[in-house]
């Protein structure tokens, strides 16, 4: 982490927010998705809560970019989810909140099973709790993930032009649909399937407004991928690197991906209908028109860069779906939203940022990660 961000974050650890000012809180605000979406609220003239660890490598530049563009309306809290007595003065004031805050990689909640739970499970309940006592019945949105419903296994495949494609026709044209049953596997769709559950019970019990994003692979400007979570801008990273990339399975596995651009405005699209959709789960990915499998992506990579890339096969990693597309029709009918940016063109913005910023990026995934509780 660099000096300015210890600095800042020292000076802001407890935010000092005027009481006659709403601001809207966001729980892993430093992350690719989380500052994005900050960034959109405070261009509206918001003041924002950026609650953060700082413990995913890279994303201390992102509360510095947030910083340097917006100065005082950034507000950082550098706590932990897990530590229930700092977080909640964080919520006492808040309007709304978005969690994103998590550990999102399946082969991390292998290793390290109640890490992942205490994270993600407890984390989760602890932002719900800070919400509910603050007694301002302030929305919480939560990032859930298509892991909720398992690997699919049921699910009959079939090889259609180098992709894995379902053999039912309905779910091969529009994709996964919010009425498939949950099937939590792995310990990382464990612990989000129960965050998942505990935000859609807060509207039952408790009657906060609150709503799920069951999303699929979300890309764009200001992530720092890895293999684990944010795949392609992880292959592109490293392409650019001229790193040789794995390829887990045969790379015929398909993915609905998603600009970041178009999550953003999902999610704002959700807290603006919150009193006419709270307690609902909505899938939100690409959809069936931005569909690709691994090998795409690669082959996509490979006209931007000019070259060949080196890749190496790996086993199929545990929980793996063959194909995976979000059904956004619910998404669309209730808030009107749809992707609207093409997965070729926003492949074409990822690489023009990372091109312009690739060494902080590569370097910022270097270093050591920081815990600061």
């Amino acid at each position: 982490m660099s000096a300015g961000a210890l600095s800042a974050g020292k000076r802001l650890a407890t935010p000092s927010v005027s009481k006659r000012v709403a601001p809207i809180v966001v729980v892993g605000g430093s992350g690719f998705l989380g500052c994005n979406l900050a960034d959109s609220f405070l261009r509206d003239g918001e003041d924002v809560i950026i609650l953060d660890n700082l413990s995913r490598a890279g994303v201390e530049r992102n509360l510095e970019w947030l910083a340097g563009n917006h100065g005082a309306s950034v507000h950082a809290a550098l706590i932990d989810i897990r530590d229930f007595a700092a977080i909640e003065p964080v919520f006492r004031e808040a309007k709304a909140v978005f969690h994103f805050a998590a550990q999102t990689a399946v082969t991390t909640s292998l290793l390290q099973p109640i890490d992942d739970f205490e994270t993600n499970a407890r984390g989760t309940i602890n932002v719900l709790e800070a919400t509910r006592r603050a007694g301002r019945n302030a929305p919480v949105i939560l990032a859930s993930t298509n892991k909720v419903y398992g690997a699919l296994a049921d699910m009959e495949m079939m090889e259609l032009d180098g992709r894995y494609m379902p053999t039912d026709e309905t779910t091969r044209r529009f994709g996964v649909s919010e009425k498939r049953p949950l099937d939590f596997c792995t310990p990382y769709g464990c612990s989000k399937g129960v965050a998942d559950q505990y935000v859609l019970d807060y509207a039952k019990s408790y009657g906060l407004p609150t709503a799920v994003l069951r999303m699929s692979c979300v890309y764009g400007p200001r992530q720092f991928g890895t293999e684990d979570q944010g795949w392609v801008a992880h292959f592109l990273l490293s392409a650019l690197a001229g790193e040789r990339i794995s390829i887990y399975g045969d790379g015929k596995q398909v993915r609905d991906i998603l600009h970041v651009s178009d999550a953003v405005a999902a999610y704002r699209a959700v807290l603006g209908s919150i009193d006419r959709f709270k307690g609902r789960a909505f899938n939100l990915g690409g959809g069936p028109a931005n569909a690709v499998s691994v090998a795409e992506v690669l082959r996509e990579i490979e006209l931007l860069l000019g070259r060949p890339l080196a890749t190496m096969k790996s086993e199929w990693r545990a929980g793996d779906q063959f194909f995976f597309v979000a059904d956004t029709r619910a998404l669309r009918e209730a808030l009107g939203w749809k992707a609207r940016m093409a997965w070729r063109r926003g492949l074409r913005d990822l690489h023009a940022w990372l091109v312009e910023h690739r060494v902080h990026a590569r370097a910022a995934l270097r270093q050591p990660r920081r815990i600061i509780a």
